[in-house]
């Protein structure tokens, strides 16, 4: 697949770290480093536009490393980037530690995933089937 994109962070384009990487590594852009304070949110640029194809999506994710290391992850993880969405990519960010943290400029903050979506035509109904399940969930089926 091919993303047109305009790149006005500073940095190279994103790019899969290995060959077998599903994300693309997302960069910070930022005029000077940013401050996060425990449990604070902030929406950070990238200084990146696309155009996704319509039938696809961008998903945002959390790099592990900085959750198991810091506790950074990205809030409303994933994040859903639309097909019709022109505006830059910005990543919405949260300190889960009780730790100030610091975002530099340029550092790895997130990691971007396409995916193809399909949608959908409701068909109303007024009864569907049964499965063994039935409405079983939020841990029904135990523990272990």
């Amino acid at each position: 697949m091919v993303i047109n994109v305009i790149n006005q962070s500073g940095f190279e384009l994103p790019k899969y770290a290995t060959i077998g990487s599903s994300g693309l590594d997302i960069r910070a852009k930022l005029d000077a480093s940013v401050s996060l304070n425990s449990f604070e949110r902030r929406l950070i640029p990238t200084g990146l536009f696309f155009e996704i194809p319509i039938g696809y999506e961008a998903q945002v994710r959390p790099r592990s490393g900085l959750a198991l290391k810091f506790g950074i992850t990205v809030l409303n993880t994933p994040g859903t980037i639309d097909a019709d969405y022109r505006g830059e990519l910005c990543i919405l960010l949260i300190n889960l530690s009780k730790d100030l943290f610091v975002i530099n400029p340029g550092e790895r903050i997130a990691q971007l995933v396409f995916s193809k979506v399909e949608q959908i035509n409701w068909n109303v109904v007024t009864d569907i089937s049964s499965t063994v399940r039935g409405g079983g969930g939020f841990g029904h089926t135990g523990k272990l």
